[in-house]
């Protein structure tokens, strides 16, 4: 669709998309949503791998049933660019035809081979995934597709449903160039969907599908005003109602959320096991009201049953249990028009919901004339069904509908606990009023246990009150031989107690508590073992109190397949958990486990991790030469174990760097050419799953305690935060540089002096950026919290994690606070030294005079060996100026700084060699020793303990 004047259509909307813009026009609503959810599943436009499975069976249910009406079209399209296609109801494409055969023989593979499948998730917006999506007729066009190979092309997509059941089992698709699209395709599609739906029903049972045909017969008959084969006279029906079975999927949408229709079908099941005549009001939320109406059904064999419509609108009269009259041939249930005695509440053998083109819902179909329409009223059918087998119809759909639902409740995390907690909620109130839920400590650390039933710990209790008296959760269990829930440990099989008071192993648990568990109305138990992948996670136990009936072995498959269910849920987050860990055990060892001692700071730390998946944030704190210290902090773009390894190694190296006494402009330039050393490896590796490094953020400060000099440089990371003495906040204005594995950009310095008892906090960009936060509001907030003189470090860190760290972090969260000290000056000495042999020995008096007053005499003749070595050296090989420097700190720092860049290099002299063993006399006497490059030449440093003798 092009672009005309200010019209923006979906090819330049999609751009805009793309690029972050905002998109309001030009694009549809279905549309843009899908690509919203395309963006956050990570999908790229110009790449969708498609996954292609060979495990469907080519003869299924819906391919017999979708197969003659694809040869139809198939027909019907000769000699066209038209494709038709079935997906089922997971987006796999099980059928393909061409209006022209041989362009199977020119499109690539996706477009011609079953097995491929389409859903949103994996192929992004296109007309079978987005049909699934909706759960409706949808049609994309050319640029509304989210793949780009798919651009060309238009397609219209249509659901289909079981008819009795109203779930979707597939999709129907025509796909055609952009040039062949026809409004009549789209009706085409939606009467080919209802052909196939139709041959859906054909294949359930006889006698559900004799009582739909009467049903339908009976409305048909209706519009001539004869009477139907089977006695039962219909009047007229409302116009656009339902003629027939041939019509039931055009007919419109009932909008009816799942309580809605809980409500409509529990008492439509009492219409139909009553089998009367009879309308009742019903009350629905937001104002609105249906009247449920019931009426009799003969199929052409004989079989009788009911039919329940209902009419549904905000202006729908309340009508209130009408028994309306039998008709001829068909007597009440009872002599007083109430169910025949023994009959129990029963539900229909047949459900029919929504149509091709509707959400689930009873689908709609003519009401009697008893009942007129008004205006925004619509009409539909309800249930189907026989007084007498219908319950156990009901009964099986109930069950298959609760495993449905649990297939998409249980596992919505992967957290053991909440897990166990979701089969209880999905159990609780149609399989059973209370479940609890025991799993061994060992699972819910993420390991498996030895012996499940040596540990047990109650993880859930739930149930329709919470005040029943079972075993509290976070309770530990010791469960005694005899027990049921011992005994489906031990058999690996679920256990049914019908009657609890006759299950003596289960009393004697707790006879006190079992006895108050009674009193609450308990009296029936199924426990069973939580199994999956042939391991024992735990132990769920259904407990039934209203229902006077007790479980049954119907009872005890249904719990068995949930409790499957559940267990393979928990399994999985289980091994989450492990793997979870076991990496962020390797993360934080790769972390500082304590900091070193120094003196030029005071530092305090946290570290948040990521609430899901390991990421690449660290911190540390270098001591360096002369009592200075490095402050450093970073951020590897990316979580899990690869961002958590780069982490350690970029860590590693900055260490070494620092070691090296190199500017913080030089370490971040050589940890960049690191960082793209390393992508380039990982990326010509060619090892199947190996992902290049995608980069990494980094702070980087030196503070010396001695000048008060603080220089930084950064990489693309965010500015710290300055804390002066008098609480004034501020934000250095430091130059940002570019991320980390860029290459080939320079890095910038900038150099600040700090008052004595300032406080630098250094952080990462999970503790001020978000999905739901600004980063400057962030700011503004972090401001606020540290604006407060006087705070330690580690109350700093306390008081910023409280107010800014998020209860659920999204991203890790590294914290470095450290508040400056000054080295007094009376613990600094230095003299300038001219470049005169003759003048080393007024060197040494001076160091001898110096460490007297500290009272260090006895490092005297170690001071005065180590500098009369080092200012010789100077004066040999360096130039001027030349300039002595003790400090006294932790240590005795020794320096002899001169102007040449030349370094010395310790080595072993040969025996009949004059000299060179000078600075191996210095490495012996000294802890440490080393050298720094200045701007204006170097400095050779030692250290010696101060306990030294």
């Amino acid at each position: 669709m092009a672009v005309t004047g200010d019209q923006i259509g979906p090819a330049r909307s999609r751009e805009r998309f793309l690029v972050g813009e905002p998109v309001r026009t030009g694009v549809r609503r279905p549309i843009l949503d899908s690509w919203l959810r395309c963006r956050l599943l990570g999908l790229s436009p110009d790449r969708s791998d498609l996954p292609f499975r060979q495990d469907f069976d080519p003869d299924g249910r819906l391919v017999r049933a979708a197969a003659p009406v694809l040869d139809r079209l198939q027909q019907r399209f000769a000699g066209s660019e038209i494709n038709i296609s079935v997906a089922d109801a997971e987006g796999m494409v099980l059928q393909r035809r061409f209006g022209e055969p041989s362009m199977a023989r020119t499109l690539p593979a996706i477009q011609t081979v079953p097995g491929f499948v389409f859903a949103e998730r994996y192929g992004g917006t296109n007309g079978i995934g987005l049909a699934l999506a909706e759960r409706r007729v949808v049609q994309v066009y050319g640029a509304e597709h989210f793949a780009e190979r798919a651009q060309r092309n238009a397609c219209c997509a249509v659901p289909i449903r079981d008819p009795l059941s109203g779930r979707i089992e597939g999709v129907l698709c025509f796909g055609y160039p952009h040039a062949c699209e026809r409004p009549a395709l789209t009706a085409l599609a939606r009467r080919a969907a209802g052909r196939i739906e139709r041959r859906l029903m054909e294949q359930s049972s006889a006698r559900e599908r004799g009582l739909l045909h009467a049903y339908a017969d009976a409305e048909r008959l209706a519009r001539t005003g004869r009477a139907a084969p089977n006695g039962l006279h219909v009047g007229s029906p409302v116009a656009g109602g339902a003629a027939g079975l041939d019509e039931l999927v055009e007919t419109v949408e009932l909008e009816l959320d799942p309580h809605d229709r809980d409500v409509l079908k529990e008492k439509a099941t009492e219409l139909i096991s009553a089998s009367r005549r009879a309308a009742v009001g019903v009350a629905l939320p937001h104002g609105r009201r249906a009247t449920l109406l019931s009426r009799p059904v003969t199929s052409p064999s004989g079989v009788r049953g009911m039919v329940v419509e209902a009419v549904i609108g905000s202006d729908t009269p309340p009508v209130h249990h009408l028994s309306l009259p039998h008709p001829p041939g068909v007597a009440p249930a009872g002599a007083d028009g109430a169910p025949a005695a023994g009959t129990a509440p029963a539900g229909p053998a047949a459900h029919v919901p929504s149509p091709p083109g509707t959400s689930a819902g009873p689908a709609p179909a003519a009401a009697p004339p008893s009942a007129p329409d008004g205006p925004g009223t619509v009409r539909g059918l309800v249930l189907v069904g026989e007084p007498e087998v219908g319950k156990y119809a009901v009964e099986a759909r109930r069950r298959l509908e609760l495993l449905a639902e649990a297939s998409t409740r249980i596992g919505t995390t992967l957290d053991v606990g909440r897990t166990a907690r979701e089969l209880a909620e999905i159990a609780v109130p149609r399989l059973a009023d209370y479940v609890t839920v025991d799993l061994p400590e060992a699972v819910l650390r993420g390991d498996e246990a030895a012996d499940p039933g040596a540990d047990l710990h109650r993880t859930v209790v739930h149930g329709i009150r919470d005040d029943c008296p079972f075993f509290p959760a976070g309770q530990r269990l010791d469960l005694h031989p005899g027990t049921p829930l011992l005994g489906c440990l031990t058999t690996r099989e679920a256990v049914l107690e019908p009657d609890l008071k006759a299950a003596t192993g289960w009393i004697a648990q707790s006879p006190d508590r079992a006895r108050r568990v009674f009193a609450y109305g308990v009296h029936s138990l199924i426990a069973v073992p939580l199994l999956a992948r042939g391991v024992v996670l735990g132990i769920a136990s259904f407990y039934r109190a209203r229902d006077p009936v007790p479980y049954g072995d119907d009872d005890r498959r249904l719990a068995q397949e949930l409790a499957a269910r559940a267990a393979l849920c928990i399994d999985n987050a289980r091994r989450y958990t492990r793997e979870h860990t076991l990496a962020l055990a390797l993360q934080r060892s790769l972390l500082p486990r304590g900091l070193p001692e120094q003196g030029a700071v005071e530092v305090a730390h946290r570290y948040l991790p990521a609430e899901s998946g390991v990421g690449g944030d660290w911190f540390d704190v270098i001591p360096l030469s002369g009592a200075r210290v490095a402050l450093l902090v970073g951020d590897v773009v990316g979580h899990g174990l690869h961002a958590a390894a780069t982490m350690g190694r970029l860590r590693t190296a900055a260490r070494t760097y620092a070691e090296l006494e190199l500017a913080p402009d030089e370490l971040l330039t050589h940890l960049d050419n690191l960082l793209v050393r390393l992508d380039r490896e990982e990326g010509d590796d060619g090892a199947a799953g190996s992902t290049g490094i995608a980069g990494a953020t980094c702070l980087y400060a030196v503070y010396d305690p001695t000048t008060r000099q603080c220089t930084m440089a950064r990489a693309g990371h965010l500015p710290p935060a300055l804390v002066r003495p008098d609480g004034e906040v501020t934000f250095p204005d430091l130059p940002a540089g570019p991320p980390l594995g860029l290459g080939g950009l320079p890095f910038e310095t900038a150099e600040f002096e700090l008052p004595e008892d300032s406080t630098l906090v250094l952080y990462t960009d999970g503790l001020v950026e978000g999905r739901r936060q600004d980063v400057d509001l962030a700011l503004d907030r972090l401001r606020s919290v540290l604006a407060h003189p006087g705070r330690t470090p580690e109350d700093t860190c306390r008081a910023v994690m409280e107010d800014m760290a998020p209860q659920h972090p999204a991203d890790d969260i590294a914290l470095l606070v450290a508040r400056t000290h000054t080295l007094p000056a009376d613990r600094i000495a230095g003299w300038d030294v001219p470049a005169d042999p003759a003048r080393v020995c007024d060197v040494r008096t001076a160091v001898t005079a110096r460490l007297a007053a500290w009272g260090l005499e006895e490092l005297g003749f170690a001071a005065e060996l180590m500098l009369s070595e080092l200012v010789t050296n100077a004066m040999r090989y360096g130039t001027e100026p030349i300039r002595v420097r003790l400090i006294h700190d932790r240590t005795l720092i020794c320096e002899v700084s001169d102007g040449s860049s030349t370094a010395p290099h310790l080595r072993r002299a040969a025996t009949t060699d004059e000299g060179g063993r000078g600075l191996f006399l210095v490495a012996q006497l000294a802890q440490s020793w080393g050298t720094r490059y200045t701007p204006r030449g170097k400095v050779i440093w030692a250290e010696c303990a101060l306990d030294a003798a």
